[in-house]
């Protein structure tokens, strides 16, 4: 994966946990910034990447969906599906960078999503696992393991556009493809 790569999956991602509340605006600038540095480039990622922590909190809303568009991402609304799983392939991603616990992920997706969600059922039975820990004859690190499993298997799919797809820096407006 190239660096560019990688920044686009990380600003969709960051866009997909601040529609979740689960990161600041702030972050998102971040996010922004580190994508441009690593090649990516249009006017709206600039513009987005220039916001100060104070201006943030007040601007990222506005200039987050037509940064993703010209890059050729996608932004998701707060409600349905595809919000969902964008935020829970972001959070594994989370877990395999080591950011977060086995544990941590679990609960939060336990938390936020029930067994409601296919895509992270697994991850809301294996929350249910660790609060049976001591009577069953599974051990915390199989567990883990087992996180550790899904979140790869979650973050094998970051529906971000490959290079062929969307140029970096020149954006990805009208591409058609489907996600």
């Amino acid at each position: 994966m190239t660096s560019t790569e990688a920044a686009a999956i990380a600003l969709q991602d960051s866009a997909a946990l601040w529609t979740a509340g689960e990161i600041s605006a702030s972050e998102v600038v971040h996010a922004a910034c580190d994508a441009l540095v690593a090649g990516l480039d249009t006017p709206g990622l600039r513009i987005l990447a220039a916001r100060t922590r104070a201006e943030a909190d007040y601007d990222v809303h506005d200039l987050l969906p037509p940064a993703l568009d010209e890059l050729g991402l996608t932004f998701h609304p707060v409600a349905g599906e595809a919000a969902q799983e964008a935020v829970a392939r972001a959070l594994a991603r989370r877990l395999l960078a080591g950011d977060l616990k086995p544990w941590e992920l679990t609960f939060r997706i336990h938390q936020r999503y029930g067994h409601e969600l296919p895509l992270t059922e697994r991850l809301a039975e294996l929350d249910d696992e660790y609060d049976i820990i001591e009577y069953g004859d599974r051990t915390v690190d199989h567990i883990h393991a087992e996180v550790t499993a899904e979140a790869r298997r979650l973050a094998a799919h970051p529906r971000v556009p490959t290079e062929s797809e969307v140029i970096p820096g020149v954006g990805g407006r009208g591409n058609s493809r489907s996600r």
